[in-house]
């Protein structure tokens, strides 16, 4: 079954008051979909359980870029974080204020940190000692002082896939948190930074809170330490990490209990609290919704071949992710078991493998549910296929937000 805001009136499947198949038929496949509704709910969701205590929601960019959402978080208030220079560009044409946006990420160049300092922006999460030199020469070049916080490795296993996995001492990102209070000593002899924060981010897709509530505890350890030696921690950067279903079996964490029982342990600290949800926002919110072009009989199994492709959402092949298939329009009783696969020169262009699933037929519409995130920020041009469209659906209508690509965008600069 699909989840929601998805579900089937009358056998075929709706998103809010559009049935799915006329979006197919007019958009033509493939095709991602979102609801306005649920990504403006979800982001309320982590904004309202914060209540009275100083708080800022800084929706994850990496996510899904596309101007249109991030121009309807902008109007709910979000702050934006952001790992690259084409990302903050992506937030100021979308009308998001420089100064609610965080910049995270291991490699910031040069030409991004003058950008984001002459833009503005509320605050770098620092990542290395190189960078904190980096962005003192370039604030002092401009004139101006950057606001800073260093992002802690507090080596907490966050028991998820390990390519989304960043809070262990192997990873490529944050410091040591047994190495971080010298950095933030030597860091007091940058005259143009200043070391307001610390930031925490130990990976994507938890099910499970527990990690979280440990990195924090370790997080509140060392602000404490670092206030007593002097260092005016002003905020607690928390990151994101809170995952969702995509199996029916599976359990979304509860958002603003979660946010509550942070609110809780970090009671008396007399600290402003941010957080950098993506995934839990516009995740559940999206679908890709592809055409079955044929059913391929082979000696061991059947392959149900799709319009859709690795290239239009790579998580399956990347991470072995997976994703209900469900079909638009629902079928009589009865089932098959099949690889769903995509036209692509790959073996690893799959969708889903040995899957049970409706008995569909050529011509026949699917869903890829829960394709918000990660989805089309991934896709690329791969065999010379445009990418996909984008729509976003309201209530009873629905928009294009960003028009398929065509053969002459494939060699448009070449």
């Amino acid at each position: 079954m699909p989840f929601p805001p998805y579900s089937y009136r009358d056998r075929n499947l709706y998103v809010e008051d559009v049935d799915l198949e006329s979006i197919a038929r007019s958009a033509g496949t493939p095709v991602y979909v979102y609801s306005a509704t649920a990504i403006r709910e979800r982001f309320r969701l982590y904004n309202d359980a914060f209540g009275d205590v100083p708080h800022e929601v800084f929706y994850a960019v990496k996510a899904n870029s596309n101007l249109s959402v991030l121009r309807l978080l902008a109007a709910e208030g979000a702050g934006f974080d952001i790992v690259s220079g084409g990302e903050l560009y992506r937030v100021l044409r979308a009308g998001g204020d420089p100064a609610k946006v965080v910049f995270s990420g291991v490699g910031k160049t040069r030409d991004e940190v003058e950008y984001a300092l002459t833009s503005g922006i509320h605050s770098f999460n620092c990542e290395s000692e190189a960078e904190l030199a980096l962005i003192d020469s370039i604030a002092a070049r401009l004139g101006v002082t950057a606001r800073i916080a260093m992002r802690v490795n507090p080596h907490v296993d966050a028991q998820t896939h390990p390519y989304i996995s960043t809070g262990l001492r192997d990873h490529k990102f944050g410091i040591d948190i047994a190495a971080v209070e010298d950095v933030y000593a030597r860091a007091a002899g940058f005259t143009h930074l200043v070391a307001e924060g610390v930031s925490c981010h130990i990976g994507s897709q938890l099910l499970d809170t527990a990690p979280l509530k440990d990195a924090l505890d370790a997080v509140l350890a060392l602000t404490g330490r670092l206030r007593a030696k002097g260092v005016p921690i002003r905020h607690l950067d928390l990151g994101g990490g809170l995952g969702v279903p995509y199996k029916p079996d599976q359990r979304e964490p509860d958002i603003a209990a979660h946010i509550r029982a942070v609110c809780a342990r970090c009671a008396g600290h007399d600290l402003k609290l941010m957080m950098e949800p993506g995934r839990s926002i516009v995740g559940p919110a999206g679908a890709l919704l592809t055409r079955v072009l044929y059913r391929k009989p082979a000696e061991s199994k059947e392959f149900v071949v799709v319009d859709a492709a690795m290239n239009d959402l790579i998580r399956p092949a990347l991470y072995q992710a997976f994703h209900e298939i469900v079909p638009l329009r629902a079928h009589m009783p009865g089932t098959f078991t099949a690889d769903v696969v995509g036209p692509v020169c790959e073996t690893g262009d799959f969708f889903a493998r040995d899957r049970e699933m409706a008995n569909v037929l050529p011509g026949d519409f699917l869903a890829l549910c829960t394709a918000g995130a990660y989805g089309f920020v991934l896709a690329s041009n791969y065999n010379s296929r445009p990418r996909p469209a984008e729509v976003l659906v309201e209530g009873a209508s629905w928009k294009f937000i960003r028009t398929r690509e065509t053969l002459e965008d494939l060699v448009r600069g070449e």
